[in-house]
C-alpha cells in the first residue's frame, strides 16, 4: 500500500470513505460485509477510515465505531465531521462532539473536520454566537483531537476567504477533485491555492461518484488499447497519484470488489505515461458541454441585476453534467435577486463578453433547469429528522 508522511505518521493514499456503505435489500447498513471490507482494508495496509455525523441517516459513525473498536486503536486512524453546514436553528458543537466520541466508541478523534465550509455555511462557521471554530481548537489543545481541517464544496472565493481567516488552523484540506472536475468545477484553481498555502489536500469523489468508473463503452475500449487489465477507476485514480501535494485519496467503497481493485491499484507503482494522460484530457473534453467562460467578469461591470454571472455559468456547466446537490448548494446560498430568474435580458452581458456567449439565454435555461435539481436545504432537513429519529 502506498503511504505518506503526515506530521511524523504514516498513512495509507488510500482512505475508505465510509458515506457509500453496502446496504442490505431493505437499505439498512450490510455490517457483516462491511466487517470484512474493513478487516480486509487493514490487512492490505489501508488505515484512514473517514466517517461524518450526517452519513447513512447517522447510522455511519456507529457501525464503524462498532467496527473498528475490535481492531488495535492504534492500527488505524479515524476522521469524523462536525455537520455546520447543515440547516439549524441552533448548533452545539459540544453536544455533538461528545455524541460523536460516543457513537464511534473513542477517546479522540485523529483527524477532524468541519464539514463543507461553503457559501451556504461559512456565516455559520464564523458566527461567535455558536463558537464552534474556537471550540474544536480548543479540544485539539485538549488532545481529544490530534489533527484538525475541514472538507469543502466551496467555489474559489469562499475557500479562499475562509483560508485568510482560518487557514493558519487548518492541518488539512479535503476537496472533490478528479480529472472531470479540473475543468468542470474549476477544481485545479483549488487545488493550487491549496498548495500555494501550504496545505496538504485530501480528495473526495475521486471518480466522481462513480461517473468515471463507467465510461461509456467507445472510451473504455480506448483505454483498453493502453491498460487492457485495468478498470476505469484506476485511471482516475492514477491520474490522481500524478499530482503533487496530494494526501489521502478517499474512495466511497460500496462493495468488496471495488475495495479489493483499489487496493491493488495503490498497491503498485504505475503511473501514467503523457500519452495517457491526454487521453483522459480527450475523454473529459468529449463528456463536457462547457459554456467558455473564462471569468474575466466583463459582464459584471454592466449588469443592472448585478448578478455574479461567473459563478452562474460555472454552476449551469455543472448542472448540465448532472443535477447534484453542490450547484443546489451554491444556488440556495444566493440572495433571491442573484438568482438566474432575476436576468431581465438586456443583453448588456453579451455585448461585452469576449466570448459572444448568449448570457440572457443561459440565464433563461438555467432557471428551466433548477426545478429538475435536489434540494440542499431539503437533504439536510432529512439528515437531521433521521438523526432525530435515532436518538429517539
Amino acid at each position: 500500500m502506498k503511504t505518506f508522511n503526515f506530521q511524523n505518521i504514516q498513512l495509507s493514499r488510500l482512505g475508505f470513505g465510509m458515506m457509500r456503505l453496502p446496504l442490505l435489500s431493505d437499505g439498512q447498513i450490510d455490517e457483516i460485509t462491511t466487517e470484512r471490507m474493513i478487516r480486509y482494508a487493514l490487512d492490505h495496509g489501508v488505515n484512514y477510515f473517514d466517517t461524518a455525523y450526517p452519513y447513512h441517516g447517522g447510522l455511519s459513525e456507529i457501525v464503524a465505531g462498532k467496527t473498528l473498536s475490535k481492531f488495535p486503536r492504534n492500527s488505524y486512524y479515524l476522521a469524523t465531521k462536525y455537520p455546520g453546514h447543515q440547516y439549524s436553528d441552533h448548533y452545539d458543537p459540544a453536544a455533538i462532539f461528545e455524541e460523536q466520541l460516543n457513537k464511534c466508541q473513542v477517546d479522540y478523534f485523529d483527524f477532524y473536520l468541519l464539514h463543507n465550509v461553503c457559501e451556504s455555511c461559512i456565516d455559520v462557521y464564523r458566527d461567535k454566537k455558536w463558537g464552534i471554530i474556537d471550540y474544536f481548537i480548543k479540544q485539539k489543545e485538549l488532545g481529544r483531537i490530534h489533527h484538525l481541517g475541514f472538507s469543502s464544496h466551496a467555489d474559489f472565493p469562499a475557500l479562499k476567504s475562509f483560508l485568510d481567516e482560518y487557514g493558519h488552523h487548518m492541518e488539512f484540506c479535503q476537496i472533490q477533485l478528479n480529472y472531470l472536475d479540473w475543468k468542470l468545477q474549476k477544481a485545479q484553481k483549488r487545488y493550487e491555492l491549496l498548495k500555494e498555502r501550504h496545505i496538504p489536500i485530501w480528495v473526495m469523489e475521486p471518480v466522481r461518484g462513480g461517473k468515471l468508473a463507467r465510461l461509456s463503452e467507445s472510451d473504455q475500449n480506448r483505454l483498453k488499447q493502453y491498460r487492457p487489465e485495468d478498470s476505469c477507476a484506476s485511471w482516475a485514480f492514477r491520474w490522481l497519484l500524478s499530482l503533487d501535494g496530494l494526501g489521502v485519496i478517499l474512495s466511497g467503497m460500496s462493495n468488496e470488489e471495488q475495495m479489493q481493485d483499489n487496493i491493488r491499484i495503490f498497491s503498485t507503482d504505475s503511473p501514467l505515461s503523457d500519452e495517457e494522460k491526454h487521453v483522459l484530457d480527450e475523454i473529459s473534453d468529449n463528456m463536457l458541454d462547457m459554456i467558455p467562460c473564462t471569468s474575466c467578469r466583463y459582464c459584471c461591470d454592466g449588469c443592472p441585476q448585478q448578478l455574479d454571472i461567473p459563478i452562474l455559468l460555472n454552476a449551469l456547466n455543472d448542472a448540465r453534467f448532472a443535477a447534484n446537490f453542490t450547484v443546489a448548494m451554491r444556488l440556495e446560498s444566493l440572495p433571491e435577486d442573484k438568482q438566474p430568474s432575476s436576468c431581465i435580458g438586456c443583453g448588456a452581458c453579451t455585448q461585452i463578453c469576449p466570448q459572444h456567449i448568449d448570457i440572457p439565454a443561459k440565464m433563461k435555461e438555467f432557471s428551466e433547469l433548477i426545478p429538475t435539481l435536489p434540494s440542499w436545504k431539503k437533504i439536510c432537513i432529512e439528515r437531521a429528522e433521521a438523526a432525530k429519529k435515532l436518538k429517539g
